[in-house]
């Protein structure tokens, strides 16, 4: 079955073990994760947080760890200096982060979670966890563990230089 077959309502339990031109298994696990952010966006609005973004996301997984400095941002988050600037005046204007003087560098500065930032964090994991129980609701809980455990061995033989604690975006 192709990729264009499945998302029109083929059968979705009908399973085909041929390679797929179409890269069909790229294009599932893609959308799934494109549900699951698009998802946690859409309750993050509910609760009054309908101003992050999911680049935010992947900035405070780097400044979570005790702040960084914008070149830090920017490098983490594969962007210009420019870029990470903008994203922390706006994160500034929101009241997510701070701007301290660097403890060790007279001219730079350290960008911090404020508490909201850190609300934010205990959100966005908790909208998860009941992303993640939903998701367990319909695979049942031992196909979760196995979609967890194959998931695991994957990123674990993987060659890539990614690794899953610096997780960024795909811009």
């Amino acid at each position: 079955m192709g990729l264009l077959q499945f998302f029109e309502g083929g059968d979705r339990d009908a399973v085909d073990d041929t390679p797929s031109i179409t890269y069909e298994l790229v294009a599932l696990l893609a959308t799934a994760y494109s549900i699951l952010i698009d998802d946690l966006h859409t309750e993050l609005a509910k609760l009054g947080y309908g101003d992050l973004r999911p680049a935010h996301g992947f900035a405070f997984q780097l400044l979570s760890a005790g702040g960084a400095t914008g070149n830090e941002l920017a490098e983490h988050l594969g962007v210009t200096k420019q870029a990470a600037s903008q994203m922390v005046d706006y994160l500034e204007e929101h009241g997510y982060v701070v701007r301290h003087p660097h403890p060790t560098d007279k001219r730079g500065k350290l960008i911090l979670l404020t508490q909201k930032g850190w609300d934010g964090i205990q959100t966005v994991e908790a909208i998860f966890a009941t992303l993640e129980n939903r998701w367990t609701a319909i695979l049942g809980p031992e196909h979760m563990k196995i979609l967890r455990t194959d998931l695991h061995r994957l990123v674990a033989a993987s060659k890539s230089d990614i690794v899953p604690h610096r997780l960024r975006p795909a811009w």
